[in-house]
């Protein structure tokens, strides 16, 4: 793989504030700067950011319809109907159905989950699956995750005696779905104050009305925290507000009394340290996407709804060997897509990327795509068969709107959706090569140049004397991260090599270097063409996160190299 060239983004805080508030907190000033950055000013700000409370948050009862919904689902209690927890195949939807269905498992016998197909029924609310609430007798479907753009499906329920109740937290379109309740504050007219819920956590809030409702210990719904915080570490929403509160809980949750799926999968993967929320990014979500992906998502909510660990271990090594099989399809479809790229010239100086294998597996084309931009820098769109005719997925570099891009090219195509960053499509296998002679064109001329170089944000610039356990500290405490408030990025100028760095596995650098009188080692993944940078004895800069390393019981402080520079190029 090679090194791309990559832009760095030195971001510059407010002084005048980031003084103020260095002054109120006495802490390290790049710390402060990148609290300030990130829109805490003040004392009291910053109490609630490194202090998160669970009566923090919003009520419930805030939310647009929440009445409504609370009250169709109590008069299905009273009235023994039979209720449908259906969600969708991903983690998002899968742990908001494990929750919603355990909760009302507790309430009420007559409920059951559904997970539509990803390949015989696709995204969200299906007719398969209204079709199964009709021949079983449900009366009342509770979607999660989907639901906000199945008008025409949910006006089908109707017909047939079915009500829903809409937990989604999507953009919806003009016109809504008949639904009894809509959940979703990205309605325009709902007031609930914090807008970026995942699924799970709309979910989440309507258990939290339910149990009030029906005068339930307040703590009933933190039982749940866990999957929660896996779904908002999935689904990659904003670590802000509401998102960070219920992810620091759920973390502390799946770290002290485990839902049974999360604790089977954590021992499946040798997980000896604590959970964070990239082990739930990398090692959980994958596990549970790959059921999905290469079979049936049911497996993953009776994963999460296992009674007993012994059953969790079961359903966890069948997610486990389905994401083994993942890896087997995803590794070799990368290899070939990118043997396509250079075996045609052509194709390697193009802005974007199209490929098609009738082969190629349906489950992972999407991480496909975000393989081959790790390569080629580019939008890219991987497509192979489905049926009769060519599907795949789409995926952005950051600051290029890939779904108007597609959508500019869509007399090629018979079906597509989704949004800035990702999309996916459907079109006739005759139409793939006009499709990306177009969607070349269409990239070339509304994509700008620099959009073509990745771009490294480095939130502050620091010497390495300042590395320490006590600055490390507080950085654990700014934790979890994820979108709005990522994993801090420093640079430090003018290091030198010791004569220790070298290249290791042949891809990889082992840094130890140093900065006047401090010396740090960091590993450095991938970059090992630019070793010369290191050994030529001249300073250089270098741009890290910082991690805390621990070997044989003794915890030291370590870089995670993300590129290095001759000092000030």
């Amino acid at each position: 793989m090679i090194a791309l060239e990559k832009r760095w983004n030195i971001l510059k805080p407010d002084a005048e504030k980031t003084l103020a508030l260095q002054k109120a907190l006495n802490i390290n000033q790049a710390l402060c700067g990148i609290l300030v950055q990130r829109g805490i000013t003040s004392f009291e700000e910053a109490k609630h950011f490194f202090r998160p409370q669970l009566t923090d948050l919003h009520s419930p009862w805030l939310m647009k319809d929440m009445e409504k919904a609370v009250n169709r689902i109590i008069t299905a209690f009273n009235n023994k109907e039979k209720i449908l927890v259906y969600g969708d195949y991903d983690v998002d939807g899968t742990t908001s159905v494990a929750c919603m269905y355990q909760f009302i498992q507790s309430q009420h016998e007559a409920v059951d989950f559904y997970i539509p197909h990803r390949y015989r029924e696709g995204y969200g609310v299906s007719k398969a699956g209204i079709d199964f609430a009709h021949e079983h007798n449900f009366t009342l479907i509770v979607s999660l995750d989907c639901g906000i753009k199945s008008t025409d499906l949910i006006a089908y329920a109707a017909t047939l005696g079915i009500d829903f109740v809409v937990c989604d937290h999507h953009l919806p379109d003009d016109t809504l779905p008949p639904a009894v309740a809509i959940l979703n504050a990205k309605q325009k007219d709902c007031p609930y104050p914090f807008k970026e819920l995942c699924g799970c956590g709309v979910g989440y809030k309507l258990i939290t009305a339910l149990s009030e409702r029906l005068g339930l210990p307040e703590t009933t719904p933190h039982a749940y925290l866990d999957l929660v915080a896996t779904a908002i570490a999935a689904d990659i929403v904003d670590m802000v507000g509401e998102n960070r509160i219920l992810a620091f809980y759920g973390l502390k949750k799946a770290n002290e009394n485990p839902n049974n799926g999360i604790r089977a999968l954590c021992e499946l993967s040798a997980l000896k340290t604590a959970l964070r929320i990239s082990n739930l990014v990398f090692m959980i979500a994958p596990r549970v996407n790959a059921a999905g992906r290469m079979d049936d998502a049911r497996k993953a909510v009776q994963l999460f709804v296992a009674k007993t660990y012994a059953e969790a271990v079961d359903y966890a090594r069948q997610l486990h060997s389905d994401n083994s099989d993942r890896k087997i399809a995803d590794s070799s479809t990368t290899e070939e897509a990118l043997a396509l790229i250079r075996n045609n010239p052509e194709w390697v100086n193009s802005r974007s990327t199209v490929l098609y294998q009738s082969h190629w597996h349906k489950g992972v084309v999407g991480i496909v795509a975000s393989r081959i931009i790790e390569h080629f820098y580019r939008p890219t769109i991987i497509l192979t068969q489905s049926g009769e005719y060519a599907a795949g997925s789409a995926r952005s570099v950051p600051g290029f709107n890939l779904y108007e891009a597609v959508h500019a090219c869509k007399e090629h195509l018979l079906g597509y959706g989704g949004h800035f960053a990702a999309a996916g499509m459907t079109l006739e296998i005759d139409q793939v090569e006009a499709f990306r002679q177009k969607f070349e064109t269409v990239v070339a001329a509304t994509m700008p140049e620099e959009l073509m170089t990745p771009e490294i944000t480095i939130d502050a610039e620091i010497t390495l004397s300042s590395i320490t356990p006590v600055f490390y500290k507080i950085l654990h405490q700014m934790e979890p991260f994820g979108p709005l408030n990522d994993r801090p990025v420093f640079i430090s100028r003018n290091v030198v090599d010791t004569g220790f760095s070298k290249v290791v596995k042949e891809q990889h650098i082992r840094f130890v270097i140093k900065q006047n009188d401090t010396t740090i080692t960091g590993i450095g993944f991938g970059l090992h063409e630019k070793f010369g940078f290191v050994s030529n004895k001249q300073p250089f800069d270098i741009v890290y996160k910082i991690e805390e390393n621990e070997w044989q019981g003794n915890k030291t402080l370590q870089m995670m190299v993300i590129d290095i520079k001759p000092a000030s190029a």
